[in-house]
């Protein structure tokens, strides 16, 4: 199969707060040979129910059959992909980059261009915070790489559908009341 009938899925799943969940999610991917390219877990407005944004490189076929794989999963409450969904997509990523005074106004001068924002100040260093959709915070990234990048993390891609409330989240919020009041597994 060719590179470019693979595309870059992004799923949005809710879960239980339970343990062993993200391991059971993680393991389905792996028992299919899919990797995980990006994956991002907080909780959501849902007292109980984590949010996951991940994202996987596959055929529409493939993610179809992955979503209907979590979606029987016990504790995985839905599951949505929103590849195809106006959404608003960000990432965060922390960088420490070497800053003497040699260079540093260079490096302020990106930050200020990317409204980046320094969180941390050294002699010989500074770390960055930049938000914004992956292919910025990749440019923002390549240009710091040239005064040497001393370390860095990111959180991967998070995604939100835009406009009000969709008819997902409130299945999904049926969902939740049906596991908070017993009538889940």
């Amino acid at each position: 199969m060719s590179e470019q009938q693979l595309k870059r899925h992004t799923m949005i799943a809710w879960l239980e707060d339970k343990p062993g969940v993200l391991n059971r999610v993680a393991g389905l991917f792996r028992r299919r040979g899919f990797n995980i390219e990006s994956l991002a877990v907080g909780h959501s407005e849902t007292p109980g129910i984590s949010r996951m944004t991940f994202v996987a490189r596959g055929t529409d076929r493939d993610l179809r059959q992955i979503q209907t794989q979590l979606d029987k999963l016990i504790n995985v409450v839905d599951i949505q992909n929103v590849t195809y969904e106006p959404v608003v997509m960000r990432e965060l990523a922390l960088i420490k980059v070497k800053a003497s005074n040699g260079n540093r106004a260079q490096v302020m001068q990106l930050v200020d261009i990317y409204r980046a924002r320094v969180i941390d100040v050294d002699l010989d260093s500074l770390i960055i915070q930049v938000v914004g959709p992956e292919d910025r915070v990749e440019s923002f990234i390549k240009l710091l790489s040239n005064f040497g990048i001393e370390e860095m993390t990111r959180t991967g891609r998070i995604a939100m559908v835009r406009g009000p409330k969709s008819e997902k989240q409130t299945e999904v919020e049926e969902a939740v009341l049906g596991f908070s009041n017993g009538n889940g597994q």
